[in-house]
């Protein structure tokens, strides 16, 4: 029903995109690991999901944590499930029902024969291995994309935010106004990112919300200059002169009557956006300038494999396939907006 009441041209955009396979495909897959790494808690944790004992049922992936002695063992620090589980498997006394991959991002697990790293081993639940601290490299790189994601996706809001603010005052208002700006986007470009996150980083430890804050604070003049363009072309257009004429105010007219004809180069420019994100922060972590340790991280990981590739090469294999993947993912989506919203094949002034 939500698409009787779209634009024709909105119609014409989607079903262009919906013809596009490998993009549709691309989409929906991508759409898929987002949603399943908001509950990655429930599939891909050391605590269990349900546990029954003496009649009562427990949850402790989202509930408080729950120390042995809850259920009847002989230490008062938090209950290991996998152990657990093996103990009533043998006795019958209560049930343990583990997620898909039983172990956290964060937990060392000591407890194999060899020492770490250890290549897959299905019979323990370690399906791409550990890394060189005993860690699952399956769970941290689940989270670690779901880390990605939301570093990506902030950076984007952001940054296209302050993009689309400053683009628009520019391309409406023009004048003296848009070139002293102009001078100031372009003195602001040329800000060394890499060094200024260096500096940072030798003052104080990285974290999500400064690394999201540095680069933000370089990366906001991209959208500038593609919504100045925009907003310039659009405020010349007989809507926005019947808007002006008839005393509609500067905001309602940016906000209300051009905004939502430029929103191409914003709707465009979100899968290529994603993956500058990913990638950014990927190549942070991987200099060891990126989010602290133990933070789950695809550039941690691929440092990790880089130095034990001689003679732990899962490790490096493990994130490098992942990262191609979804960038692929991103890219193939990117070329199929493009194709879609782009003007000469469809315009609102047909």
């Amino acid at each position: 029903m939500f698409l009787f009441h779209l634009h024709p041209s909105t119609k014409a955009r989607l079903y262009r995109f919906s013809r596009i396979k490998r993009g549709l495909w691309s989409f929906w897959i991508l759409v898929a690991l987002m949603v399943a790494s908001l509950g990655l808690e429930l599939w891909v944790s050391h605590r269990a999901l349900l546990v029954r004992y003496e009649g009562k049922l427990y949850f402790p992936s989202y509930g408080s944590i729950l120390p042995g002695t809850t259920f009847g063992l002989d230490y008062g620090y938090e209950t290991n499930y996998r152990n657990l589980k093996a103990t009533w498997a043998e006795n019958g006394e209560g049930f343990v029902l583990l997620p898909l991959v039983p172990y956290g991002p964060y937990e060392n697990d000591l407890g194999l024969e060899n020492n770490p790293p250890n290549p897959p081993n299905f019979e323990m639940g370690h399906y791409l291995g550990t890394d060189n601290s005993g860690r699952d490299i399956l769970a941290r790189l689940l989270y670690g994309f779901r880390v990605a994601i939301l570093f990506s996706f902030a950076l984007y809001l952001t940054t296209s935010g302050l993009g689309i603010l400053v683009g628009s005052l520019m391309g409406y208002f023009g004048g003296l106004f848009d070139l002293l700006m102009q001078r100031l986007v372009e003195v602001w470009t040329s800000i060394p990112t890499l060094y200024l996150i260096l500096i940072m980083a030798a003052l104080m430890t990285p974290n999500f919300w400064l690394l999201l804050g540095i680069l933000v604070f370089v990366g906001w003049t991209d959208m500038t200059w593609l919504m100045r363009a925009e907003i310039y072309r659009e405020k010349s257009r007989q809507y926005a002169e019947a808007a002006r004429s008839m005393g509609a105010s500067h905001l309602r007219i940016v906000v209300l009557h051009l905004l939502p004809n430029a929103t191409v180069p914003i709707i465009a420019r979100l899968p290529f956006q994603m993956v500058a994100g990913i990638g950014a922060l990927t190549s942070l972590d991987y200099l060891g300038y990126g989010l602290p340790i133990p933070t789950p991280s695809w550039g941690e990981l691929l440092r990790q494999g880089q130095e034990a590739f001689d003679y732990a090469p899962w490790i490096l294999l493990s994130p490098s396939v992942a990262t191609v993947l979804v960038l692929l993912l991103f890219t193939f989506i990117g070329e199929a907006v493009r194709e879609s919203f782009d003007p000469k094949r469809v315009t609102l002034y047909e």
